[in-house]
């Protein structure tokens, strides 16, 4: 009989090693090595017990089933149409966000016309009540307080829901395995279980993780890889809006994003983020509206910046929903082709609305704001995109129609973008091939 060992398993990748390190060796994260007791897994090496005969692709039978949609459209549209029966939904974000808002909203309008089932590890069934109350839920909604799996695994087969929500999984934890709830070896098993049931039964199972610090998702990348969809929910807890992201979706695009707006009877969807984004005084000094493309629809956001004499050696730089190493890409290239001096400047950029853009098509938007900010001087209502290269050049970027189609929508008719770009029946678009050019058409009184 093999006697059980201990290893040691990194909380943030999930490799094992036979002893402690201060470092993990797969990952490179600080004390992140945790003992737990591994199992003996008996007689090792190739055997044929147990070995099935592959099916050749085209005699497999492909079962297609109807999507359940949630109800919630801004949902729907992240997931490519609603809910796929047998998948597991993965759905992140931080605390207080209001991942469980959405679960609960999903649930009640399912609710009426099919079978569902809340898991709760974190909250009691009271407290689901009184959070349904609270957004209009509907009474249906079969409610259970657990965090065994072995006794989730069972409630889920028993009962069949059409759609089932743990929250979170990060609680659940099987008794055949030595470690804490939340662990890597945990949260790996119970989504491994899951998963098995979800396909079996077609149950549509939607998983409420935790995040880390960083904003990933918490526990090993092998939860990500498991599930099928992993959306996140992103936003500032202190505004209204809050962004839906589809980081993985076998069923669906990854390119949607779903908006939403946070008020006391839970959260409204927004079918005009552009709008909704688009207000307050636009055009001050620091102040340029980019135009982002998400998915299937374009958005307009404010850039704002700030640029102010630093006392410290190393000056700040500081980004909110713009990418850091990108802002600093932006700032280098303003000082080398566009003539700005920021090496001894704090520079502060920030999106307003508390959303972020990844494209690099607000590059030029976020330069103008910077220099628009390092010389006080408006650049007026202006809607900008662009693409900016290390050698200060300009590069043209897709869908530019729909850009200045939205920003004509919203009463917004002067526009910057790089050389060769078409303009609209009614808007006024200047085009530049660099960066200085760009510079002296946004901010002609700074010359």
């Amino acid at each position: 009989m093999l006697a059980a060992k201990t290893r040691y398993v990194c909380q943030e990748c999930g490799a094992a090693q036979p002893k402690w390190h201060g470092r993990c060796p797969g990952c490179q994260a600080w004390s992140s090595l945790v003992e737990e007791l591994a199992l003996p897994t008996g007689r090792r090496g190739p055997s044929t017990a147990g070995a099935r005969q592959p099916l050749a692709l085209a005699e497999v039978v492909a079962v297609r089933h109807d999507r359940l949609p949630t109800g919630i459209d801004e949902l729907d549209r992240v997931l490519g149409g609603g809910l796929v029966p047998g998948s597991l939904v993965l759905i992140g974000g931080d605390p207080g966000i209001g991942k469980s808002t959405l679960t609960t909203m999903a649930l009640a309008n399912i609710a009426a016309r099919l079978p569902v089932l809340m898991v709760c590890g974190e909250e009691s069934p009271a407290q689901v009540r009184m959070r349904a109350e609270r957004i209009g839920g509907s009474g249906r909604i079969g409610v259970i307080a657990e965090t065994d799996l072995d006794v989730v695994c069972a409630t889920l087969v028993q009962e069949k829901p059409a759609v089932a929500v743990v929250d979170s999984v990060q609680t659940m934890w099987a008794g055949d395995l030595q470690s804490a709830p939340g662990s890597v070896s945990q949260v790996r098993e119970a989504a491994g279980r899951l998963l098995r049931v979800a396909k079996e039964h077609g149950i549509a199972i939607v998983l409420v993780g935790h995040v880390t610090k960083d904003g990933a998702v918490a526990g090993p990348r092998v939860l990500e890889h498991l599930v099928d969809a992993v959306l996140i929910f992103e936003g500032d807890r202190t505004a209204d809006l809050r962004i839906l992201r589809a980081a993985k979706n076998r069923f669906g695009s990854t390119a949607e994003i779903g908006v939403f707006e946070m008020t006391a009877t839970g959260l409204q969807t927004v079918s005009d983020p552009s709008a909704l984004l688009g207000r307050g005084d636009l055009g001050g000094p620091g102040s340029v509206v980019a135009c982002s493309v998400e998915g299937s629809r374009p958005l307009l956001l404010e850039v704002q910046a700030l640029v102010a004499p630093s006392d410290l050696q190393m000056p700040r730089r500081l980004a909110t929903g713009v990418d850091r190493n990108r802002l600093a890409m932006i700032l280098a290239v303003l000082q080398r082709h566009g003539g700005l001096a920021l090496g001894s400047a704090d520079v502060f950029v920030n999106v307003a609305g508390g959303v972020a853009i990844d494209e690099p098509a607000a590059d030029l938007a976020i330069a103008l704001a910077v220099a628009s900010a390092a010389r006080g001087v408006p650049t007026g209502p202006l809607v900008a995109f662009g693409e900016i290269g290390l050698t200060g050049r300009l590069r043209s970027v897709s869908q530019a129609e729909r850009r200045l189609r939205e920003a004509q929508r919203l009463g917004l008719t002067h526009a910057l973008a790089p050389g060769g770009t078409l303009g609209v029946a009614g808007t006024s678009l200047r085009t530049a091939g660099g960066i200085a050019e760009a510079l002296a058409i946004a901010l002609p009184e700074a010359r």
